[in-house]
């Protein structure tokens, strides 16, 4: 799978039970919503790979081929993996770590931005939860408090706000961005967060020193968004 590189064509690979297994449902792609894709999103072909990193998913398509060995292009082996907080530029050696696949569990609030103002009185948050490798969604915690206290948000699916439910059988439960929903009455200025755990018992990590890496990929931690409410006497 390529496109260009520095040095030479882009390439990644999967493993070839994971291409042709109808359950991992890889695909190329020429559509997206009923349209020709654009090409910034990979025009005119596209390889799949859902629950694994996008670095896997190659835009612009020239060839496939069936290798006996992992792929030994640049950002195969020399780019996307993950290293302990020991290592650093001078000591990094590149062949101890395999290449990073499936993602880790993450959620995101949406509906807010840094440094929010709003008056007291109810808050509704909206966000999204997703995990990698076909792990579910079995719930995602919020906190109207910085992370002291918690409550299970709703979860739903597309529009309709038509309740989750974690579902390890069906493709949209494996592979689909679940959609959250929170609220609480706030009264004073607050850090609003948010966390997912995943169908295997995967959670979020609260903050990024725990997972800090040399490349800072997979930064998952904690999602937080401080909000500033109006003093109601001014």
């Amino acid at each position: 799978m390529c496109k260009e590189e520095k040095g030479g064509p882009y390439k990644s690979s999967i493993p070839l039970l994971q291409a042709t297994n109808l359950d991992a449902e890889v695909i190329l792609a020429y559509e997206m919503n009923g349209q020709p894709l654009n090409r910034d999103h990979g025009y005119p072909l596209r390889v799949i790979v859902p629950g694994v990193i996008g670095a896997r998913s190659v835009k612009w398509l020239s060839s496939i081929n069936i290798i006996e060995n992992e792929c030994q292009g640049f950002f195969t082996q020399r780019d996307y993996k993950m290293f302990p907080p020991t290592v650093n530029w001078e000591n990094i050696d590149w062949s101890t770590r395999r290449p990073q696949m499936d993602f880790p569990v993450q959620s995101v609030i949406c509906s807010l931005e840094e440094e929010n103002t709003v008056e007291p009185g109810k808050i509704v948050v909206h966000g999204y939860a997703v995990s990698g490798g076909g792990r579910g969604i079995e719930r995602v915690d919020v906190s109207f408090d910085g992370g002291k206290t918690w409550e299970e948000a709703i979860r739903y699916q597309k529009s309709t706000e038509v309740p989750y439910v974690a579902d390890d059988t069906s493709s949209g439960d494996k592979w689909a961005w679940v959609l959250f929903k929170a609220e609480a009455d706030v009264s004073h200025t607050t850090e609003i967060v948010t966390k997912a755990v995943d169908i295997a018992g995967n959670v979020q990590p609260e903050n990024v020193g725990v997972i800090w890496n040399l490349r800072g990929i997979l930064n998952t931690s904690w999602h937080r968004v401080r909000v500033e409410v109006e003093d109601p006497n001014f």
